[in-house]
């Protein structure tokens, strides 16, 4: 499907927001939210190296968990909010908590998105 066949219908087609999606990450905790938010910056060309959450040293800089506690626990404890062009088109994404603590933020940045894409890691149990 191209970017025009998928432009929503309350942008006209030349405004800037006919131009942007916006997406959150979704799971169950340690389900690879912020492995995939890397992953899909480095594919899109937003940055260089991915960061990874159970990394050591500076492999371990995940852009999202930006937080000391962040970094600590190997969790994220709040929605992060990542922007990048890609084929035409400004992707703003959304890695948001996985633990049940943080739970009221995800249900918020629901709110806000145009769609969200559910990580299952079924080894851990669905």
């Amino acid at each position: 499907m191209s970017l025009a066949e998928s432009q929503p219908d309350s942008a006209p087609a030349g405004h800037p927001a006919a131009r942007r999606r916006t997406f959150a990450i979704i799971s169950h905790p340690d389900a690879g939210k912020t492995t995939l938010t890397e992953k899909l910056l480095l594919f899109g060309g937003a940055i260089h190296a991915a960061g990874a959450v159970k990394a050591r040293g500076e492999a371990r800089r995940a852009r999202s968990d930006w937080m000391k506690i962040e970094q600590q626990r190997g969790i994220s404890v709040t929605t992060s909010v990542m922007t990048f062009e890609y084929g035409g088109a400004i992707f703003n994404l959304l890695d948001t908590p996985g633990h049940e603590d943080f739970s009221e933020d995800t249900y918020r940045t629901l709110t806000a998105v145009d769609s969200a894409v559910m990580v299952i890691d079924a080894a851990k149990g669905i």
